[in-house]
Parts: C-alpha cells; sequence; structure tokens
C-alpha cells in the first residue's frame, strides 16, 4: 500500500444512502428491544402457557402455546393439596404481606425521620450501624431470630412475619426514606418550630406529606417482596391451614410427586395477578419514588 493510497479521501456518501440510514436506525433499534423484551418475557409466556397445557405437553415442549388446551388446570389447583384450598393460602400471603406493608411503612419512615432530622446523642454512630446492617447477609440472623420467636411462643403463626416490620428491621428501608428526608431543605423544620410544633407534629404534618414518594416505594417493594417470600414462611409455617401462595405451590407439588405440573403452573400464574395489578396502579410512584431518592442523596 502507497502513501497515496492513504492520502486518498474517503467517497462521501450519496443523500440517498444517509436517508436510508437514518430511517433505518430507529427500526433497528425498536427490533433490537421487541428481541430483549421477548427473551426477557418468556419464561413468564411459558409460565402461562404450560398452565393451560396437559402435564406431557409441559415436559415434551418449549413452545409456550398450547396445542392440547386444559383449562381444568386452574379449577383442579384451586382444590389445593392436603385438604387445603388455595383460597386459604392466597387469603394467609394477603394478611402477611399487609401486615408487612404497614409495618415497614410506618417503622421505617419514622426511624429514617429520628436519624435526619432529631439531634441526640450517637446518632451518627447508630446511622452507621443501620446503614450497615444492609451489608449483613439475612442467613445470618436466622437461627438467632428463630430460637429468640421459638422462646416467645411465635412459631406456626404470622407473628415472625409480621412484628418485626414494625421494628424497622429493613435497613434498606430505613436508608432509603433517610435519603429522601435529607434532600428536604431544613427551612420546614424551623418554620414549623416557630408555629409551635414539636419533633411529632412536624413529621406528621409538614415532612411526611412530602415523603410520600419514599413511602410508596417502600410499601410496593415490601409487598411484592413479601408476596415473593418463600424461605422465611417455610421456617416458620408449619400447619397446612397457615402456609401462603409459595409454600402452598411447593406443597402441591410435593402431594402429588410433581405429576399434575398443569394445576400448579395455574396458581403460580394466579399468585402473580397481585404483583401484576400492583405494578400497573403504581408504576408511576414507583418510579418517581425511586428517581428522586436517587437524586436527592
Amino acid at each position: 500500500m502507497t502513501a497515496n493510497t492513504l492520502q486518498t479521501p474517503a467517497r462521501p456518501r450519496p443523500r440517498s444512502d444517509q436517508r436510508v440510514l437514518a430511517r433505518l436506525r430507529p427500526m433497528l433499534w425498536h427490533v433490537t428491544v421487541l428481541v430483549l423484551l421477548l427473551f426477557l418475557l418468556y419464561p413468564v409466556l411459558w409460565m402461562v402457557g404450560s398452565s393451560f397445557k396437559p402435564t406431557q405437553d409441559i415436559i415434551s415442549t418449549l413452545s409456550p402455546w398450547p396445542v392440547h388446551f386444559a383449562g381444568s388446570n386452574y379449577s383442579t389447583g384451586w382444590q389445593g393439596s392436603a385438604g387445603t384450598t388455595f383460597s386459604t393460602y392466597f387469603l394467609n400471603s394477603a394478611l402477611v404481606a399487609l401486615g408487612a406493608v404497614i409495618g415497614n411503612t410506618a417503622s421505617c419512615s419514622i426511624t429514617a425521620y429520628a436519624m435526619a432530622r432529631l439531634e441526640f446523642r450517637g446518632r451518627a454512630l447508630v446511622t452507621g450501624l443501620a446503614v450497615g446492617m444492609l451489608l449483613m447477609p439475612k442467613e445470618v440472623l436466622l437461627i438467632p431470630q428463630y430460637l429468640l420467636f421459638h422462646k416467645l411462643g411465635w412459631v406456626d403463626t404470622d407473628l415472625p412475619l409480621i412484628v418485626p416490620k414494625f421494628l424497622a428491621v429493613d435497613a434498606f428501608f430505613v436508608f432509603l426514606n433517610l435519603q429522601f428526608m435529607r434532600g428536604l431543605p431544613r427551612e420546614l423544620d424551623d418554620a414549623a418550630a416557630l408555629d409551635g410544633c414539636g419533633p411529632f407534629r412536624t413529621f406528621r404534618y409538614i415532612l411526611l406529606p412530602l415523603i410520600r414518594p419514599a413511602m410508596a416505594t417502600t410499601a410496593i417493594f415490601t409487598f411484592i417482596w413479601t408476596w415473593n417470600d418463600y424461605f422465611s414462611q417455610l421456617i416458620y409455617l408449619n400447619s397446612p391451614d397457615k402456609q401462603t401462595m409459595p409454600v402452598g405451590l411447593r406443597m402441591f407439588l410435593d402431594a402429588t410427586s410433581g405429576s399434575e405440573l398443569g394445576p400448579m403452573f395455574a396458581m403460580a400464574t394466579v399468585s402473580l395477578a397481585p404483583l401484576f395489578a400492583l405494578f400497573v396502579f403504581f408504576q408511576r410512584n414507583l418510579v418517581q419514588g425511586i428517581a428522586t431518592t436517587g437524586f436527592k442523596g
């Protein structure tokens, strides 16, 4: 290759080619996004499609579309196993999730207010320890907590799954509310103090309406994580009539020795309905809470 060849200027593309590329670029982007979306949604589509298949079709094919329609999977699955219907599992999950949402939303916001706004000795140490709890694996506390709840006689009840939520044990949500409150101006507290408000009234009437996005995010994530929690509910709940939806699905599979996969997938699809509805109705609050918390740190 000679020097003259290297110095030859590149031939400009015709305008017609540039227009074609400009039109194709958004189309290629959308096609790529749709392919990635289908790849991410394939497990969900396969589960929903399998809920309408006979068991032998579920095992033999990876296609999400049912060839032989089996709508009876839903009625069979709702009958449950071991004499316990899935309506019992569903109501138990709803009770535990509702208690956890109320407890986490209230306790984490109050704890974050104390750390962010109140002046007391050792506040920095307490805040550091609370944030440091984010680094501690949940499994480390499992045995001490189980022994404590066993001493209290709470095993095989909903109390171990609900009562700790009222004590701000989820450091992630405390940190989330703390970061949000730190972004609010201190002048609000000073103005409230001039009007004669104490700490409780300042929190109740001034800060609480302003931290609704963070509280909504706390409530939504608490509901999702509690609804899908399998491990804790398996540890603390023993009686079949006190089991929740995730454990009920597992019990259903054990009772039938894996031969009734269709009803199990049907009930798994039903268990996703509350989460899907929650995301549809509160998507705006969820995105707003995450975005504002991140920018106001």
